[in-house]
């Protein structure tokens, strides 16, 4: 039997690789203080704080994949320091982020990275954890760099606030669509493609994406699954930023929008990913499992990217076409 130690899997996307590894018929191990909840019936934690000495002691034996998901340093390498020589293979879960521009669409894992200079850098602490790892790891090493991560119990609420929005109902505000491109990775995908990826000892560097769509039609398709009749009032950049509306994610934002000149943050290639046996659940199909999530806890509720109904509604009052209704 494969034993697969996922450091994390209490959190959202470690705890659907730990669920995709436990079906796959390996026994599992998770490594976490167990904080961010629990792990799938059946795969055992080990609670511990990384960073304390003694971290790694109760995980004996050899490991035929270790699966990291941490960008912090201060973690990542008492890991590989007590773990990296008995593992078969070492899975590191890294991010687009990672790129250094966004402006090419359809560039591939040879794109240049950024500098690893400031740590407190999302993307710029991910570099130095994929140096780190190469570095006691080798040629046993799968670099997964996963785009937006998105599916039921997603915690960013970046993809689920659109079908939610729709699905309430009433004229929805939206950013000019033209020039602009929605491409996302359903977690269970995601973690399926992880399991199956360390089980066939893939490695190299791939980008774990799914394919390109325009927001036009992402916005179709999530009208199609939601059967939403909103009219869809777009606001153009320079109307929205002066109104305190924010890029891509977090309060007071339209999720998903980035600037035009950074589109190929969603048009990266996802060739070596469908290569290596990579899934792409059609789009609906993840706009249908997404809304049912939303559903499930509640359209109403406090989110932690997008606009609020009151919000949206004092902009669109402002709006110019639609001034006087």
């Amino acid at each position: 039997m494969r034993r697969i130690l996922v450091l994390g899997g209490t959190a959202w996307l470690g705890h659907k690789i730990a669920r995709a590894a436990l079906d796959d018929g390996a026994e599992v191990v998770c490594l976490a203080r167990g904080e961010s909840g629990a792990v799938p019936a059946g795969v055992r934690l080990v609670t511990a704080d990384r960073t304390a000495p003694g971290a790694y002691d109760a995980l004996t034996g050899e490991w035929d994949d270790v699966v990291e998901l941490s960008y912090d340093l201060k973690l990542v390498v008492p890991a590989l320091e007590a773990l990296a020589g008995r593992a078969r293979h070492w899975t590191l879960v890294s991010t687009v982020s990672v790129y250094a521009t966004n402006d090419e669409p359809g560039a591939d894992e040879s794109a240049a990275v950024v500098d690893p200079v400031d740590l407190t850098d999302y993307g710029q602490a991910k570099v130095a954890a994929e140096r780190a790892t190469a570095e006691h790891v080798g040629d046993r090493l799968l670099v997964a760099r996963p785009g937006l991560i998105v599916g039921a119990g997603d915690p960013s609420d970046r993809f689920g606030y659109w079908p939610a929005r729709l699905a309430h109902g009433g004229p929805v505000l939206a950013p000019t669509a033209a020039g602009r491109f929605v491409q996302v990775i359903d977690v269970a995908d995601l973690a399926a493609w992880v399991v199956r990826a360390g089980a066939a000892g893939t490695t190299g560097t791939i980008n774990a994406v799914g394919d390109t769509h325009t927001f036009a039609d992402f916005v179709v398709q999530a009208q199609a699954v939601t059967g939403s009749t909103s009219d869809i009032v777009e606001g153009d950049d320079a109307w929205l930023l002066v109104r305190d509306v924010r890029w891509w994610a977090g309060p007071r934002s339209l999720p998903l929008w980035i600037p035009v000149e950074d589109s190929g943050f969603s048009r990266r290639s996802n060739r070596a990913y469908r290569a290596s046996g990579g899934a792409v659940c059609p789009l609906q199909e993840t706009i249908r499992r997404v809304l049912d999530d939303e559903r499930h806890r509640g359209l109403d509720r406090e989110r932690r990217s997008g606009l609020t109904l009151g919000e949206e509604a004092a902009l669109l009052a402002e709006h110019p076409s639609r001034m006087g209704r």
